[in-house]
């Protein structure tokens, strides 16, 4: 055969040449089973031996039939058309002459089939007959060309040219499996209303019913008869698919298996379990069928490749569903080029993979979301939540059948479980693009795809995360050491730069991974790529309508302009209808997405895979193995494990992104255990603030407190609430943990730090009024404020630097409201520009007053909250002056002579209460009265001290009621106190007299009380101050070089100067006539 011939080619050639010459009808005979071709033929029994027999010889036996020899080989000998007439071929009137089990003549007298000695037909029947009738019944055969249908009107196929050979060889009338080949070429080839394909598929479900029927305890010649006509309809239906033009036919575009597998299997069109076990049991000795069953598999992949879920994608995936039950077609295809071909782009996974396309089908697709929210703006509510349930139960189903399939694979062979994890791989590896900051789509995988491989891999999961984590510990923490699936190179990590990343995953480790460390870190890093950058995708969607909706609103304003010229009306209507478009087609992928994503089954699934990983990574770094049995010890060790510090941040961030969307969105799904965990690791990272090195990521962990805590399905404290204040762990450590890390958040290190510090506090405060009543939380707070004395005047410091700014700018931004509105209402000259500017100009105002108001109530709320808590720390003498400059500064803004100019139209709407605000800072003073220092601050603040101030809060709080009368007398007692204060200051101040500029503090010029010397510069400054400034800037004020408070040098020298220069002037007061006592 040439060369050039294709391997197809080659075998239809081979296959052919074993029918070219002809040979007589005739059972086979006893022969030299090396004479024969390697190639079994379809009639070929399992044992070559047979006993040659004359006509009618009860005692020989018959070919021994084998039903697991199986061929889809051409049956050896003839194939002759003869002309005579009556007979009927497939191409017209002709006498099809069947194929012969050998190539070796027979006299007439052996066309009977021998039967065995030990058979016992019936009485009434032959075997002979019986054989007959049951082939004739299975294939629907006649050799009467009179008998068209059977008992029951069936058609039956007249096969003239096996009629007229057993004529020619004076044989009974009678069919046996020894003509079965000619018969079933000569009725397959004259199928005119059906294809030979669903012929035989018919036939192949007849003789299998036909062997069920037969069951006996022993194989008998009956079944034998049955079981040889079984195989030879398996091997005449696989040339049907491969070689269609044996009958005749023409060879198909696509591979006609595949319309087979697509219809119902009670069908007579449909293949059935029977038909899958037999054709898949011949796959290593047949390549063709192997490579048919592939083939189909494929192309069905392809189809869906092409569909999306709004077309009849379904057939094709419950016949994929049902392909996978049978190891030997998973094993062929996995190890197909086409099931993971190397070097796929990210953006053609879904279509250029075999598990692709069963993956990429979704509601996500862009005609999907269409159909399901077509014209988005007009629906209401209720019909996108209708919506919305069922494009989740339809993606439901859908992911049902996904995790059939796919487990199906896995379980199938080693093999196979490596392939399909090469697969999952693939499609996080290759989708790192996805969580970048600008995403190119069409370099991407597609959100629905992710979604689904998220939820697959979620599913896999499921059966080692059992309640008690018995399984944790086989989460191997070296996976990531050992060459490891999932590409984690480029990642950032959690507390390592590159180059130390670099140097530890350099050091691999001996071993295999197992397979639930495998689908651990796949799930992951899916969740990475997948879920949460769809998050990510939906939080810009809602940026990006919101634009797009502006720029359509400013087009509207000039459409007046073309309303006199039709042709560029046309034009602008043109423009502004393909912006609606856009803004339509955003909303349709919204709503699909929402309806995704806001799935209690799949939220519920995703979080319990969420718990794992936070107790895989709070026994990663505590050390403790028994964790949740056993309560985890704060602060973590000091030092970091390398393991723990060299994890991917995503690890962490996934946590962080996937709770978050449900405290946001259903918080309704979380359960007790759950929360205790996330509480745990919350509290823990805050509380060991330096194991993590994002202060964003931190910042997340106080976003989902923040969230359990909110109000929400009829619990006042959210969800976590409650347990925030039961929670052991929580009372211990949980107010440390949020007042380090609102210290930390004074400098997250990015462009927006100073405005990022606000919203965290915030947060912060919403926490810490939702624990503030259980009075553990406060006795705890004392005990240790009296411990970590330095750590509470620090958090003091930044509560003050708060008040202070979002106080100076919500008055500022009232004042400037009150001014603007009193000239637009009372000027009437004002022309139409100026107008113009000022309501901007007051729109502007009315924006930064409600954000910073906002700020405002909930930070004086916190300063009142902690000066009743912590008096001692707000009294010391780095910040007790600065306090109350602040307080008295605020009284004179609200009580004083300039109060008026806060007085607004609709103050509410920008949360301003300037009764309650200034009942709130009353009660500072309040909480701080019986602390002599910040008294004596009160008297010395020289700018804002004003007891007409203090007077005027009197009446105020008389007048509107906004304190009890204890309250008021207590307030009346402290404003005497003040004012007593002053008067001794002022006094003590004139006894000094004029103080050396040595003496004075060359920040605050006030009398030094003890002075330090700072070791870079050399400067001499009071230590109270340097201590405050400390506080703020870690630098030296007058060289900037870093400075400790530790490192100060006490200036003993001048210290002694400067308490004698105060005994001096003290004696020469005492020594004076009008000495008055100030001490």
């Amino acid at each position: 055969m040439a060369d050039t011939q294709s391997d197809a080619d080659k075998i239809r050639n081979k296959r052919l040449a074993k029918l070219g010459a002809q040979a007589p009808l005739q059972p086979p005979a006893a022969q030299d089973t090396s004479s024969s071709s390697k190639v079994v033929a379809p009639n070929a029994p399992a044992s070559a031996s047979t006993s040659s027999t004359s006509q009618g010889s009860s005692a020989s036996k018959p070919p021994q039939v084998s039903s697991t020899t199986l061929s889809s080989q051409p049956p050896q000998g003839s194939l002759k058309l003869s002309s005579q007439p009556g007979s009927q071929g497939p191409n017209g009137p002709a006498k099809a002459r069947g194929p012969s089990p050998t190539q070796h003549s027979q006299s007439p007298a052996t066309l009977k089939r021998p039967r065995p000695a030990e058979s016992k037909p019936s009485s009434s029947e032959s075997p002979e007959s019986w054989e007959d009738k049951q082939l004739s019944n299975i294939f629907r055969l006649s050799l009467d060309p009179s008998k068209k249908q059977d008992h029951m009107g069936r058609h039956l196929e007249f096969v003239g040219g096996v009629k007229s050979e057993l004529e020619e060889q004076n044989a009974p009338l009678l069919l046996n499996n020894g003509l079965l080949d000619q018969a079933i070429l000569e009725a397959a080839s004259a199928q005119t209303k059906r294809t030979p394909i669903e012929y035989l598929l018919g036939c192949w479900k007849r003789v299998i019913s036909a062997l069920r029927l037969a069951k006996t305890k022993s194989s008998g010649p009956r079944t034998d008869v049955l079981k040889e006509a079984k195989r030879l309809c398996m091997s005449w239906c696989i040339f049907a698919f491969t070689m269609p033009d044996m009958f005749g036919r023409d060879q198909p575009a696509s591979n006609p298996l595949v319309e087979h597998l697509l219809v119902d299997q009670d069908d007579d069109r449909g293949i059935c379990h029977d038909f899958l076990l037999e054709i898949t049991s011949r796959f290593e000795e047949d390549e063709s069928a192997k490579a048919m069953m592939v083939e189909a598999a494929e192309e069905m992949s392809q189809h869906l490749a092409r569909t999306t879920m709004n077309g009849n994608y379904k057939p094709y995936v419950l016949a994929m569903r049902n392909l996978v039950r049978y190891p030997p077609l998973v094993n062929a295809i996995v190890t197909s080029p086409k099931f993971l071909p190397s070097d796929v782009p990210a953006a053609t996974i879904e279509v250029d993979t075999f598990m692709g396309p069963l993956f990429q089908i979704s509601p996500l697709q862009k005609e999907v979301t269409i159909n399901y929210f077509s014209s988005p703006k007009t629906r209401d509510q209720r019909y996108i939540i209708n919506a919305q349930n069922a494009l989740r139960l339809t993606l439901r189903t859908h992911q049902t059948d996904l995790l059939d399939i796919t487990n199906h694979i896995i379980k199938t062979s080693k093999e196979a479980r490596e392939k399909l994890l090469d697969w999952f791989a693939l499609c996080v590896n290759a989708n790192h693009k996805r969580r970048a900051l600008q995403v190119d789509r069409t370099k991407t995988s597609s959100d629905g795809f992710m979604i689904n491989v998220t939820t697959c891999l979620d599913q896999l999961c499921e059966p080692f995360m059992d309640a008690t984590f018995t399984k944790v510990d086989r989460i191997d923490v070296n996976y990531l050491r050992r060459t490891p699936r999932v590409n984690i190179k480029d990642e950032t990590k959690i507390n390592a730069d590159q180059s130390t990343s670099d140097a530890f995953y350099e050091q691999s480790v001996d071993g295999q991974s197992n397979f639930i460390s495998e689908i651990f870190f796949l799930t992951l890093a899916a969740h990475h790529y997948g879920n949460e950058a769809v998050n990510q995708t939906l939080s810009q969607l809602d940026k990006e309508i919101k634009h797009l909706e502006k720029q359509v609103a400013s087009l509207e304003v000039d459409r007046p302009k073309f309303a006199n010229n039709p042709a560029q009306l046309a034009m602008f209507d043109k423009a502004v209808k393909k912006y609606k478009d856009r803004i339509d087609e955003g909303l349709s992928f919204k709503y699909t997405v929402q309806g995704a994503l806001l799935d209690d089954q799949i939220q519920t699934r995703s979080m319990q895979f969420m718990r794992y990983v936070m107790v895989w990574l709070l026994r990663l770094v505590s050390g403790n193995q028994t964790f949740p049995r056993e309560p985890i010890q704060l602060p973590l060790p000091e030092e970091q494990k390398d393991v723990f510090r060299c994890l991917p941040e995503y690890f962490l961030e996934d946590i962080v992104g996937n709770f978050k969307f449900i405290m946001r969105n259903m918080p309704h799904i979380m359960t007790s255990t759950q929360s205790d965990e996330l509480i745990v690791l919350c509290i823990t990272f805050l509380r060991s603030s330096e194991y993590i090195r994002n202060p964003y990521l931190k910042s997340g962990l106080v976003t989902i407190m923040f969230h359990g805590v909110w109000p929400s399905y009829g619990k006042s404290k959210g969800v976590l609430g409650d347990l925030l204040n039961s929670l052991p762990f929580a009372t211990e450590h949980l107010l440390h943990s949020l007042m380090k890390f609102y210290n930390e958040a004074e400098h997250t290190g990015a462009n927006s730090a100073f405005y990022d510090k606000f919203n965290i506090r915030y947060e912060i405060f919403q926490i810490i009024k939702c624990i503030w009543s259980n009075t553990i939380y406060r006795e705890n707070l004392s005990v240790e404020a009296k411990v970590n004395l330095e750590f509470f005047v620090r958090f003091v410091n930044y509560l003050l630097n708060d008040v202070t700014y979002v106080l100076d700018e919500s008055l500022s931004s009232l004042k400037k409201i009150h001014t603007l509105q009193e000239q637009l209402n009372h000027s009437k000259d004002i022309d139409e520009q100026a107008r113009t500017e000022k309501s901007e100009a007051l729109s502007e105002a009315e924006g930064k007053a409600r954000s910073y108001m906002q700020l405002t109530n909930e930070t004086v709320a916190m300063l009142k909250l902690f000066t009743e808590a912590l008096a001692d720390s707000f009294t010391k003498p780095e910040v007790v002056q600065r306090l109350a400059d602040m307080l008295d500064y605020n009284l004179d803004a609200m009580a004083g002579p300039k109060s008026n100019d806060l007085r607004v139209q609709n103050a509410v709407e920008y949360g301003f209460k300037p009764k309650i605000l200034l009942a709130e800072i009353i009660d500072v003073y309040l909480n701080l009265g019986k602390k002599d220092s910040f008294v004596l601050a009160v008297a010395r603040d020289g700018r804002s001290y004003k007891p007409e101030n203090f007077d005027n809060a009197t009446k105020i709080l008389k007048n509107f009621g906004l304190k009890s009368p204890d309250e008021v007398k207590r307030w009346v007692a402290l404003v005497e106190k003040f004012k007593k204060a002053k008067e001794l200051d002022d006094q003590a101040e004139e006894d000094l007299g004029e103080v050396p500029d040595e003496f004075l503090d060359p920040l605050m010029f006030t009398l030094m009380e003890d002075p330090v010397i700072l070791p870079s510069s050399r400067n001499t400054i009071d230590r109270a101050t340097i201590r405050s400034h400390l506080l703020s800037d870690p630098n030296d004020p007058f060289n900037r070089v870093p400075l400790k408070i530790e490192d100060v040098l006490p200036n003993t020298e001048l210290k002694q100067q400067i308490d004698a220069f105060k005994a001096e002037k003290r004696g020469n007061r005492r020594g004076s006539p009008d000495a008055m006592d100030t001490t």
